[in-house]
């Protein structure tokens, strides 16, 4: 019996579903510490699962870093294969009687407070706590995959497949100035004529020093690259908004930051091309089920509002 058993290759323990689980919290965190956090365990206790989980597929799954870890190219492939599974069960054997912690929340300072704090009131109703945070894409992502938040407002696609991103609004961006600034260019038929030229030597007032938003506008609009140093930056929207308004120089704005200024007649439309630069904003949502259920409600409402304006 046993030299005909010594014939067959054994059989592979299927893998536990906690491995796989742990597993799939570090590869979306980059982190022991912050997957331990949010799986309520204690950092030891992931190490030792992940190596049992190495042991286990005999393959090394993660490099270990100064700061963090980096998957294998082994990995890459077991969470692209476990990834839906994964969340579609923890979905359906999440705890909906859990306590509803604060929703917490992360985006843009302008897009929070223009399309996002004055449309809450339904939420609050509903007894919906919420903790806002604002920021740059960028840092906010990384906090996603940390577990600080629960749903980030992207300026920008989040490059992978760890982190699922829904369209959530186009965001047009103009060319500004204030009416007297607007004057001494020439107007928008000076610019509808010789294009970017007409803007030589009138100070730019910008979000940052590389002139992220200004410089797609050139590229989008003129063809052209933006070659010049603004005159004032601040990162902060309504800041450069308040400088343009106030006759300091031109910038690029969001459309529905500017819409009301662009009504009354403080700020002038300096150009109209019939192609606008538009950017999509996403909806990102924090890896894995929440047992939150507050989490969905946000979400959708998000979304839903979106819709409707």
């Amino acid at each position: 019996m046993r030299d005909r058993e010594s014939n067959h290759h054994p059989v592979a323990a299927p893998l536990d579903l906690n491995l796989l689980r742990t597993f799939l919290t570090v590869y979306r965190t980059g982190s022991f510490t912050a997957a331990a956090r949010l799986l309520g365990l204690s950092q030891p206790t992931v190490t030792t699962q992940i190596r049992a989980l190495e042991r286990q597929l005999d393959r090394e799954l993660f490099e270990r870093l100064a700061r963090g870890v980096a998957p294998t190219a082994y990995a890459d492939e077991l969470a692209a294969r476990i990834v839906d599974p994964l969340d579609s069960l923890a979905t359906v054997t999440g705890a909906d009687d859990s306590p509803a912690e604060p929703v917490h929340l992360a985006g843009p300072a302008e897009f929070l407070t223009r399309s996002v704090l004055p449309a809450i009131a339904p939420l609050v109703e509903k007894g919906v706590r919420l903790r806002i945070t604002p920021g740059l894409t960028e840092p906010l992502l990384e906090d996603l995959r940390a577990g600080r938040h629960d749903l980030v407002i992207a300026t920008f696609r989040p490059r992978g497949r760890t982190l699922a991103a829904v369209p959530l609004n186009d965001e047009e961006f103009v060319l500004v100035a204030a009416p007297e600034r607007a004057e001494r260019i020439g107007g928008p038929a000076r610019i509808a004529a010789e294009g970017e030229a007409a803007l030589h030597g009138v100070p730019l007032i910008a979000y940052a020093e590389d002139l992220p938003i200004v410089r797609r506008y050139w590229r989008h609009v003129f063809g052209k690259r933006l070659v010049r140093d603004p005159a004032v930056t601040m990162p902060d929207l309504n800041a450069v908004k308040a400088a343009v308004v106030g006759g300091a120089g031109f910038s690029v704005l969001p459309r529905y930051l500017c819409a009301a200024e662009l009504a009354s007649g403080t700020l002038i439309l300096l150009h109209d091309p019939d192609d606008p630069p538009i950017n999509t904003v996403f909806l990102v949502q924090r890896p894995g089920a929440s047992g939150n259920p507050h989490v969905p409600l946000v979400r959708d409402h998000l979304l839903r509002t979106a819709q409707e304006g």
